[in-house]
């Protein structure tokens, strides 16, 4: 999925790689409503805790094999056998606290699903079902965490979800559409506005 991007275009200040040049024009930002796409976004937002986002975007394609491409329903039924395998497989983070936490994620998940009908049903209510834009005009302004995300990682911690700090849920929903977070002047920012 390699593509030329446009040198000329204005971006956010942190998109400056091959690997991190297409998340940022493609997928950061943009509204989320696929449970599948929920459900990887909310285990590599997880297993990205104290680590770089280029080293989980690194990682992906082999998180997509291992992880069932991110079935929910086949990752709550891993075992102790799938645990020691994921542990030996330097493609993804090798931490049993996040693989753990995957697999007990999983499991929330699907309890989520069930309570609201989906997960989207369910996460888009922390904003009132609406993308929130921001205005932000340099990096430095974008906060690390806001009320909406430091309630919806109380209420994901209420339900059994594990490595969700207001934090890693602030970065999940910008990561997810749920808010724009682009700068104003970053290409993005107006086309995901509209």
């Amino acid at each position: 999925m390699k593509k030329s991007h446009d040198t000329n275009l204005v971006r956010c200040q942190w998109a400056q790689s091959d690997l991190n040049i297409p998340y940022h024009d493609e997928e950061w930002g943009v509204p989320v409503h696929d449970e599948k796409k929920w459900f990887e976004f909310l285990i590599l937002e997880s297993a990205q805790a104290g680590l770089s986002w280029d080293t989980i975007l690194r990682k992906r394609p082999r998180y997509r094999e291992l992880f069932d491409g991110f079935d929910p329903e086949k990752v709550a039924r891993y075992h102790k056998k799938k645990v020691r395998e994921l542990l030996c497989d330097d493609g993804i983070i090798r931490n049993k606290l996040k693989i753990d936490a995957a697999i007990g994620n999983a499991q929330a998940f699907l309890r989520v699903q069930e309570e609201f009908g989906s997960f989207d049903n369910y996460v888009w209510r922390f904003v009132d079902g609406q993308a929130r834009r921001n205005a932000w005009k340099t990096h430095k302004q974008v906060p690390a965490k806001t009320p909406q995300s430091e309630a919806l990682s109380k209420d994901l911690q209420k339900r059994g979800f594990r490595f969700v700090g207001a934090t890693i849920c602030y970065a999940l929903m910008q990561a997810t559409g749920m808010v724009n977070d682009h700068v104003v002047t970053c290409f993005r920012y107006a086309e995901l506005s509209r």
